[in-house]
């Protein structure tokens, strides 16, 4: 939730900017996070520039997907421009260059002996593989390490752990298994179910374009006008479903929470209305009541970013933002996070806000009537 207050033409040329902004970039932020919780412990990278939406899609694509718990990108200008580490590792068409896939891995050994991973499945993974090691080997001779190889196609579950097993027996312990090709948090969950031994992975297409969600329905609406010096005069849009109905006022999200500050509920209320205690949370979708306790703790999220057109907030760098999100996610229930058979979180009006809401509405269909 975001609450812009001012004349009502500077908030209105601010609408398009802010749900472009917003929108896409919590869409991603969130694919991001879902893909890193099913990679564990793994690193995850976003490969997703080739296929984003235009350049500058690309662009805040990287920035979110870091936010929300990528280790890097190999998107070089979103390194550049946000300070995100990069990172990336041969293209086919390099390998495709040689008459022999051998002479690929030694240019490319040449050029960057300390930075090699090898894509090995241009032609057959586990020949590449081979390949690769002895190229490593020689590395080794002359004082350098391979990084690791990566895997882009075929049964990849399959084809790293028989990866690990000869990178292991060639005397490479610490070379790490890049995996990438059509990834998202389910398919790297299965992978991992399997026993799959990947140690980093390459996530592009499904993560830059957030599929299989095509956008994120935020919206932009007036909640309240007043003329200088008067009172607020609430604002309500009608919808035929209820879920769609705008919500009036000047509104504060405030987030209870338990002792371990594990999050509960979220309650959208109006600043002028006296919150409850207990407080009741009404659910938009179905009209159930949630009681909070009295003296439950709880946080108001919203904070003031400008006041009188001057920016009154620190803006935190990139890694602080990231840090924030994983903490966040830490105090999530975990039910929620689930991939499969995942529980809504509790969130939807204060008590006193949905009555107020309900009679705004009875009134205008009354006055459409």
């Amino acid at each position: 939730l975001i609450r812009v207050c001012g004349p009502i033409i500077q908030c209105q040329l601010l609408e398009t900017a802010l749900l472009n902004i917003l929108n896409f970039q919590s869409l991603i932020a969130t694919k991001a996070a879902r893909v890193c919780i099913a990679a564990e412990n793994d690193a995850v990278i976003e490969f997703g520039l080739r296929r984003a939406q235009g350049v500058d899609g690309g662009l805040s694509a990287a920035r979110a997907a870091f936010i929300g718990g990528c280790a890097g990108t190999s998107n070089l200008q979103a390194g550049q421009q946000y300070e995100i580490p990069v990172s990336g590792t041969q293209a086919h068409s390099w390998i495709m260059f040689f008459e022999k896939e051998s002479e690929a891995f030694q240019i490319y050994a040449k050029a960057l002996p300390n930075n090699c991973v090898f894509l090995v499945d241009t032609y057959d993974s586990i020949n590449g593989l081979r390949r690769a090691i002895k190229v490593a080997k020689q590395l080794q001779k002359d004082g350098h390490e391979i990084i690791g190889v990566r895997l882009d196609s075929g049964d990849r579950a399959s084809l790293s752990i028989e990866t690990r097993r000869m990178l292991d027996k060639a005397g490479f312990p610490n070379a790490k298994i890049v995996c990438s090709g059509d990834l998202d948090e389910f398919t790297i969950a299965e992978m991992k179910r399997r026993g799959a031994k990947i140690d980093i992975w390459g996530v592009g297409t499904r993560l830059t374009t957030g599929q299989p969600d095509a956008a994120l329905g935020g919206v932009y609406k007036l909640g309240a006008v007043r003329a200088p010096h008067e009172q607020w005069q609430y604002r309500i849009k009608l919808s035929g479903e209820s879920a769609k109905t705008s919500c009036p006022g000047l509104l504060q999200v405030r987030r209870f929470h338990q002792l371990d500050h594990r999050f509960i509920a979220d309650a959208i209320y109006e600043i002028d209305h006296v919150v409850s205690e207990p407080c009741v949370i009404v659910d938009l979708g179905n009209e159930t009541h949630t009681e909070i306790p009295a003296r439950t703790e709880y946080s108001d999220l919203l904070v003031p970013i400008f006041r009188y057109g001057e920016l009154i907030y620190r803006v935190p760098g990139i890694e602080a933002s990231r840090g924030y999100a994983r903490k966040q996610l830490r105090r999530a229930p975990p039910a929620i996070l689930r991939l499969n058979k995942s529980r809504a979180y509790k969130v939807g009006l204060e008590r006193s806000l949905h009555e107020l809401r309900s009679r705004l509405i009875a009134r205008a269909r009354e006055q459409r009537d």
